[in-house]
């Protein structure tokens, strides 16, 4: 297989495209980093296809080791022939391969062998290629051997049919034909107690086709049958098979007719059947896995790109009940200014004890927003809060922050050497705090999949769901970039190029020498040596030192050609500093010719053009902001056709969640988001997003609402 090749046609990109993609990733090159500084080479691959293609490439590459693997094996038995070479260089699928090899693959003892054993290897032969002209009872007589445990013609014809049985499963074609007919039938599910009350009730009696089935549903009744509650099958087109089966085999021998089918039905029940159902569900799983990474990734991305509500004195607050609320105020660079617990809530219900304590910390250090976790008790906290700020008058405003994956921090290691000295809910108001002045850099502390924007995450593989997720982290932080010199070692890990031990490393070397003032001082990190340096270099940024390009994105390989340019249109370095160089694309009038004379692709020039614009630029400044609020509602305010503002929280398969200010989220099914048709809620609003809704109906008993995104303003 030419694997270049492959990848341009199945990418739909040029073959130059794929082969300085591949060279690039063997290079030891990251992804954002061939996304952004390797656009000339790539064409301009954006990071999403760049992950794809790099996935594809590992399966290719995989695939090729298996294919010669298996060539070898057979090979070794002296029984690669031109027609095995052939179906083997014709395989694109792993599956494909491990049919091929099934006959030649050291078996442990089965019927089949038992029966070759006893001789009765050409009894089978002959009865497979129908060339008995007798009754096979007459032909079965001569294999009759007491000695090998063969007493009569009948058992003779059993062990013959059981060598053809397995002859018939070990055939590639055949296990191809049955394979591409069961993709024709049914998922059929059942109750394994009918009386039984589960979440899972709608599938207690459930059918649907196997190529309509959505994933969502794979991974729920994946879980169901694994919590014993649900049964599932794979109902194929089993007439249909066996026509085949029988077109392909049976020519038409009275003697050998009956005995075949019956050996069909044996083959395709005992040895063929179990072991398609199971190729099936797992690429259902499979399936369903990577759709539903792709959803939780996406939902990841908007999540962590959610903008940062910058250089405010944040009052945070982790609702709890018994425990009480735990309170952080942390300024505007995430400091922590001053802790404290009040108790409000039931059952202490101090309600005049906490208000004090609340003001005089919002007096005391300037509070200019409050946070308040969505967990436990949120909901008494903001009536609390929202009943503080009508009473005293309070020019602020709070702001309900989600608290997924909160609780892990503080548990973890990094949690308690950041703040050793607090309590694990006293760091979770902290992170929340943190969490609203800049959801980046405190996300990034978290592990990926703890952050609760998926769908049923628990029920997919972990490594390759980690893997994902992390590249989707890696892919935010770098398009983000982060200030070198106030970095967290969390964040600056993310970075391309630095690894844990490297992000250390530079935490250490800035504790030792004090603030970076160029990039170039880098090198001096102990083991970040000239090829993290490349990787690196263009994602982190100095904001006050002396070389003016290190707080742009511009690379410092494009340093010289920058210069030029700011040269050429009239401009000092130091403008960069001062204004950035707002007016300088307008200067620009032929882009071609100016590339050609900096030595750059166009690509980079056009890239180096918005960073000189805009210095320090953050791309999450263009994202909608977060619905601040001062009053507070509850389910019981809600009324049919009211419309109200809210913030997608989590997308789905099946449609988005909406929170609208109630403790509750909405749902609004994948039918109520517009009214043209969408196959995905991706297609139409991503976590973060800002959006209008209808109420069409509550549930208070089952705390359920329902809104629609349809005619909204009509």
């Amino acid at each position: 297989m030419d694997i270049i090749k492959t990848l341009a046609e199945e990418f739909k990109i040029k073959q130059t495209q794929a082969e300085n993609t591949v060279k690039l990733i063997d290079e030891g090159c990251t992804i954002p980093f061939i996304a952004r500084y390797r656009k000339e080479m790539t064409g301009s691959l954006d990071d999403v296809i760049l992950r794809d293609l790099n996935d594809r490439l590992t399966y290719l590459r995989n695939l090729e080791e298996k294919r010669e693997q298996v060539r070898k094996l057979i090979e070794e038995q002296e029984q690669l022939t031109a027609e095995i070479n052939a179906a083997l260089d014709k395989a694109k699928t792993i599956t494909e391969i491990d049919d091929i090899y099934r006959p030649f693959r050291p078996k442990r003892r089965t019927r089949a062998t038992i029966a070759k054993e006893k001789g009765l290897e050409p009894l089978a032969a002959a009865i497979l290629m129908q060339l008995i002209n007798t009754p096979a009872e007459e032909e079965a007589k001569r294999f009759i051997d007491p000695e090998k445990d063969v007493s009569t013609a009948e058992e003779a014809i059993a062990g013959a049919m059981d060598i053809i049985a397995e002859t018939i499963s070990d055939d590639a074609g055949y296990r191809a034909i049955i394979r591409n007919l069961s993709m024709s039938g049914v998922v059929t599910v059942k109750a394994v107690d009918e009386e039984a009350e589960s979440v899972y009730e709608m599938y207690y009696d459930y059918s649907e086709p196997v190529k309509k089935i959505p994933g969502h549903r794979i991974l729920a009744i994946n879980r169901g049958e694994k919590e014993k509650i649900l049964s599932v099958k794979i109902e194929p087109p089993i007439e249909a098979i066996y026509k085949r089966l029988e077109n392909k085999i049976i020519k038409g021998n009275p003697y050998t007719d009956s005995i075949l089918k019956d050996v069909i039905d044996d083959s395709y029940k005992r040895l063929i059947a179990p072991a398609i159902e199971r190729e099936i569900r797992n690429e259902l799983t499979k399936k369903a896995e990577e759709a539903g990474i792709k959803v939780f990734g996406e939902n990841l991305k908007q999540l962590l790109l959610q903008p940062p509500i910058k250089d405010k004195v944040v009052l945070a607050l982790d609702p709890g009940y018994r425990t009480g609320c735990k309170v952080a105020v942390v300024d505007g660079i995430g400091k922590v200014l001053d802790t404290g617990v009040i108790y409000p809530v039931p059952p202490h219900n101090k309600v005049e004890q906490g208000e004090r304590t609340i003001l005089t910390m919002i007096k005391k250090h300037g509070v200019e927003i409050i946070a308040i976790g969505n967990g436990t008790a949120s909901r008494e906290t903001e009536l609390f809060v929202a009943g503080l700020i009508k009473k005293a008058k309070l020019d602020i405003s709070y702001i309900i922050v989600n608290e997924a994956g909160a609780s892990v921090y503080s548990a973890s290691k990094l949690g308690s050497s950041e703040f050793p000295n607090f309590d694990v809910a006293l760091r979770s108001a902290v992170s929340l705090g943190r969490r609203l002045q800049d959801p980046l850099a405190e996300l990034v502390k978290i592990e990926p999949k703890s952050i609760g924007v998926g769908q049923y995450q628990h029920d997919m593989d972990q490594k390759r769901l980690g893997e994902a997720l992390g590249g989707v982290v890696e892919d935010c932080v770098n398009s983000v970039g982060v200030d070198l010199n106030t970095a967290s070692p969390s964040l600056l890990s993310y970075v391309s190029g630095i690894n844990t031990t490297i992000a250390k490393n530079i935490l250490a070397y800035r504790e030792e020498n004090g603030k970076f003032k160029t990039r170039r001082e880098l090198l001096k990190v102990s083991k970040l040596g000239p090829k993290a340096y490349e990787q690196c270099a263009g994602f982190l940024r100095i904001t006050d030192g002396t070389e003016p390009l290190d707080n742009t994105g511009v690379h410092p390989e494009s340093y010289k050609a920058a210069n030029k340019l700011i040269e050429i249109c009239g401009y000092t370095p130091d403008d960069i500093k001062h204004y950035g160089l707002k007016g300088i694309g307008s200067k620009v009038k032929n882009k071609d010719k100016t590339a050609n004379e900096l030595d750059i692709g166009v690509p980079t020039l056009i890239d180096i053009i918005k960073e000189l614009e805009k210095p320090g630029r953050d791309p999450r400044d263009e994202m909608p902001k977060p619905i601040l609020k001062s009053d507070v509602l509850s389910m019981e305010d809600l009324k049919s056709g009211m419309v109200l503002k809210g913030t997608v929280r989590n997308v789905i398969d099946f449609g988005i969640f909406v929170d609208i200010g109630v403790h509750q989220d909405g749902l609004v099914h994948i039918s109520q988001i517009c009214s043209k048709y969408i196959k995905h809620p991706l297609e139409a609003v991503s976590v973060g997003d800002i959006v209008d809704v209808k109420v069409l109906d509550v549930d208070a008993k089952k705390h359920r609402i329902s809104l629609s995104m349809k005619d909204v303003n009509k």
